[in-house]
């Protein structure tokens, strides 16, 4: 996006399949080099419950905040679009739905406990970041 000539989105299908879909046919239909960055849970991410809730997981990683969806064209009269709402509470919940994240808690208790607040905070920073990027490509 800094380079002002590339598409650019940042997608979760199952948290939000039109933005997946419309994201998909933008980037196609755009003149220029394109990327699309999914979030994928996959088989290591040891989601409880199996893989067979990877769509389920993927909605909570963006309505908690740890995933964020927006799309930038800079063919399109408005260039930058935040998709994601305000994230709601349970970003914690998240990270212990996941082997990964959860087993630090065991081996590791209090260096997991830092982790996970620098992560939380990290993610309301970058939401904030993509606040002030959609004002600054409204005007």
């Amino acid at each position: 996006m800094t380079y002002g000539y590339v598409y650019v989105a940042q997608v979760a299908m199952g948290a939000n399949p039109a933005q997946t879909i419309k994201a998909i046919a933008e980037a196609e239909a755009y003149p220029g080099p394109s990327l699309i960055i999914g979030y994928a849970p996959c088989e290591m991410h040891s989601i409880k419950g199996g893989m067979t809730n990877c769509q389920k997981e993927m909605k909570k990683a963006v309505e908690c905040g740890y995933w964020n969806l927006f799309r930038y064209d800079p063919a399109a009269e408005q260039s930058f679009t935040l998709d994601s709402k305000e994230p709601k509470d349970g970003y914690r919940e998240f990270l212990m739905n996941e082997a990964r994240y959860s087993r630090l808690t065991r081996e590791f208790p209090e260096r997991a406990e830092g982790l996970f607040s620098k992560s939380e905070e990290n993610a309301k920073a970058r939401y904030e970041h993509l606040l002030k990027l959609k004002e600054m490509y409204s005007k």
